[in-house]
């Protein structure tokens, strides 16, 4: 019983005049530097909310160059 192979059937579900299709619609109409943009949006708003304020460098550093001896 456990030996036998399982044949795995795949199923694309299609809706139709759901909301979705409208925000797919929408996104569409967008140039990918747009939904970049968008996405990067949404992306700092998460990491804000979850994480809080971003982090930044706790002190300042300065490069220095060195004469050649």
């Amino acid at each position: 019983m456990f030996n036998q192979k399982i044949q795995k059937d795949f199923v694309r579900v299609i809706k139709r005049g759901s909301k979705e299709d409208d925000d797919t619609l929408f996104w569409l109409t967008k140039t990918p530097l747009e939904r970049l943009t968008a996405l990067e949006e949404i992306r700092k708003s998460y990491n804000d909310w979850k994480y809080g304020i971003e982090r930044r460098f706790q002190r300042v550093y300065k490069i220095v160059k060195r004469q050649q001896s």
